[in-house]
């Protein structure tokens, strides 16, 4: 099949790929950071000195390799690739079914993102657990087939599933805020920025604003998302909740909170950017 003749909910998948393939490359130190600031225990006396993710940057690296930084790429690019295009393949049928002669408004947008990533959350969440546990430096899993042999072979199918409704909650409300904010600050802008030379540039700037209100608005559910997922145990997601209150209090919800938010910023906003001019090379609208 010509790319031309493709179905356009196919070419916005293939284009939601190729923004993915970039983003999950360029920002996977930051992920495996995160992971790793919220997976830390509490070990530390009152008093010793916050670690912070530039101490578990130079730790990755002293104690590991450089490369470490990149553990969980594998599985990373597993659930991104197909994971980026079958959002906006979602996003981009939703769209058309429903807002195909007018522009979603602000409600609308955060039902629009937030359903998109509902199917794509799903869809990837056992290579999602796989990624976790990789980054985590808790597990010594050689390859993505192995590791998704071992936890189904150990812990059953159940394990691949762990964390659902964490994930879904921390992914559809993520997705939902930031298209809302990203769709009303782009509809706000003048036409004549839209269509210039700069609109990459404006649409990157609006995708970032958008990522860091989205990240900080989801962070709590993404560090409860991590400790199940990293456990072997089945927690629940109020166990997961009463764990890390108890053992951090408030705050140990949002650990990881900047290098997520640099990395979802960024890579969310590199995605739609990519997204967007392809799409317009492909003639379709986004």
């Amino acid at each position: 099949m010509e790319l031309a003749a493709a179905h356009p909910a196919l070419k916005a998948f293939m284009c939601g790929s190729l923004s993915g393939t970039c983003s999950t490359l360029l920002f996977q130190p930051l992920d495996l950071i995160k992971t790793r600031l919220q997976t830390l225990q509490k070990t530390a006396k009152p008093g010793a000195p916050r670690v912070g993710m530039f101490n578990v940057f130079i730790n990755v690296i002293r104690t590991e390799t450089f490369f470490s930084l990149w553990k969980g790429v594998s599985p990373s690019f597993v659930r991104c690739i197909p994971g980026v295009g079958i959002y906006f393949s979602t996003f981009y049928s939703l769209k058309q079914h429903y807002f195909l002669e007018r522009s979603p408004n602000a409600g609308e947008a955060v039902l629009l993102g937030a359903g998109a990533r509902t199917v794509a959350g799903v869809s990837m969440l056992p290579f999602t657990v796989i990624k976790t546990r990789f980054e985590s430096g808790c597990y010594n899993y050689v390859s993505v087939t192995g590791a998704l042999k071992s936890v189904y072979e150990t812990e059953g199918v159940r394990a691949l599933f762990s964390g659902l409704t964490a994930t879904l909650l921390r992914d559809a409300p993520f997705s939902g805020i930031y298209v809302m904010f990203y769709s009303q600050a782009k509809k706000a802008l003048p036409e004549e920025v839209s269509s210039s030379a700069y609109a990459p540039l404006v649409n990157f700037s609006c995708g970032m604003a958008a990522g860091v209100m989205a990240s900080l608005a989801t962070q709590p559910a993404d560090v409860v998302k991590t400790h199940i997922q990293v456990s072997t145990s089945h927690w629940s997601t109020t166990n997961a909740i009463c764990y890390i209150y108890r053992e951090h209090g408030m705050a140990g919800f949002f650990r990881g909170a900047v290098p997520r938010s640099l990395r979802r910023t960024l890579m969310a906003a590199m995605a739609w950017t990519v997204y967007e001019q392809l799409m317009a090379r492909m003639g379709l609208k986004s």
